[in-house]
């Protein structure tokens, strides 16, 4: 019971800390060996712009404003919107831009085969896939065409950032945080030399290496990447160039997302065994196991666990063991500092240091839950989306 207890105990702190240190660790190191610039006068190349949407048409006109607003040539830039099954004005409202390329069809069958349908529309040598519902700085897209001026980069991730005046609930606030988390380590892990996935808000391609992903396939950016990785491309991170997204509007909507990505990872997990193959893809397999397939299959179990050990290793030692015992003390705070952030949350009071534990705990909520719904073979391609702030 013991040896179980710090088995699981070093799997989680490895898992949120230690492989976040050494990874941060590493690029440190190999920077102070490497520490060569992207140049900066690479000629900028002709990019298609490909949004996919699904009944976006409040967000038709703000995202073509960003969008024509973008520092990035005219005449090198393409808008591609590919809308599946959008049954409101969406497309209407898009048919005022005469300069937007328009694909469309009254079939719903989710975002991963819209992009399948899109991409052999693309012609550019480079496509960056974005949201309608994001929004990019100014800079994004002449910072995302940086590294690949390195031809060994297949594919380069952009940073998703949470609307600051919308970021106060329990929602927003856990969500922002967790993605600054999320960025340090991607943004480490593209020093070392590769990072390992994206984000769909925002990310660029080279087209060529597009391969057609399963149209069951629920995280298709994910698997995008994933698959651009395993043509032995790397995937650079760029945190000047962001897109800028509202959070969920409360935490009901933001579990029912993080469940559906739960299950997509889940699923990704079990559709490509051959990542956890050292010999295959080296350090690649280590990212792999480290940030992504045990926070999806492992920890979320480790944690309940972890805390059923320590109180039975406290009550057959009549409580006299004062390490495990602060442990254990320390487990409760967690879940207390849980708890309070659920109750402040049904009330809508504000208090940021609650909500980030709170959003932990939700989070392996949802990837316990999204297990379930992946071995019930409930998962869906095609999803009602979560309601965001506006």
């Amino acid at each position: 019971m013991i040896i179980s207890f710090w088995i699981l105990l070093a799997l989680i702190f490895y898992t949120y800390l230690g492989y976040p240190l050494l990874v941060a660790l590493a690029g440190t190191i190999k920077n102070l060996f490497n520490s060569s610039e992207v140049p900066n006068n690479v000629p900028l190349p002709e990019v298609s712009l490909l949004i996919a949407a699904y009944n976006e048409a409040e967000w038709v006109h703000p995202k073509m404003a960003n969008s024509i607003d973008l520092d990035y040539p005219k005449e090198k830039l393409k808008i591609v919107w590919v809308t599946d099954g959008s049954n409101d004005t969406t497309v209407q409202k898009l048919r005022n831009y005469p300069d937007v390329q328009i694909i469309h069809q009254n079939d719903r069958k989710g975002k991963t085969a819209a992009i399948n349908r899109a991409m052999p529309y693309i012609h550019t040598p480079f496509v960056v896939f974005c949201d309608a519902n994001t929004l990019l700085d100014s800079q994004a897209i002449k910072n995302l065409m940086k590294p690949f001026a390195d031809p060994k980069v297949g594919c380069v991730a952009g940073e998703k950032r949470i609307r600051k005046e919308a970021s106060d609930t329990a929602a927003g606030s856990g969500e922002g945080s967790y993605w600054k988390y999320e960025s340090w380590i991607k943004s480490s892990e593209s020093k070392v030399q590769s990072t390992l996935a994206v984000a769909g808000e925002l990310y660029a391609i080279r087209t060529e290496l597009y391969q057609p992903v399963p149209e069951d396939t629920i995280i298709d950016d994910f698997v995008i990447s994933l698959q651009i990785a395993r043509q032995k491309y790397h995937i650079q991170y760029r945190a000047d160039a962001f897109a800028v997204e509202s959070p969920s509007v409360n935490i009901r909507e933001e579990l029912k997302r993080k469940i559906r990505i739960a299950s997509g990872g889940i699923q990704t997990t079990f559709r490509y065994p051959a990542m956890l193959n050292p010999l295959q893809y080296g350090l690649l397999s280590l990212q792999y196991l480290s940030h992504k397939v045990l926070r999806w299959l492992v920890i979320p179990l480790a944690i309940p666990i972890l805390l059923v050990l320590n109180l039975s290793i406290c009550y057959r030692h009549h409580w006299s063991m004062n390490g495990y015992l602060l442990l254990l003390l320390l487990q409760l705070l967690f879940y207390l500092l849980t708890a309070t952030g659920w109750v402040l949350q049904q009330r809508n009071i504000r208090w940021k240091p609650i909500f980030f534990p709170f959003y932990i705990s939700v989070m392996n909520y949802a990837q316990i839950a999204g297990l379930i719904r992946f071995c019930r073979q409930k998962h869906s391609a095609v999803w009602d989306k979560a309601v965001r702030i506006r």
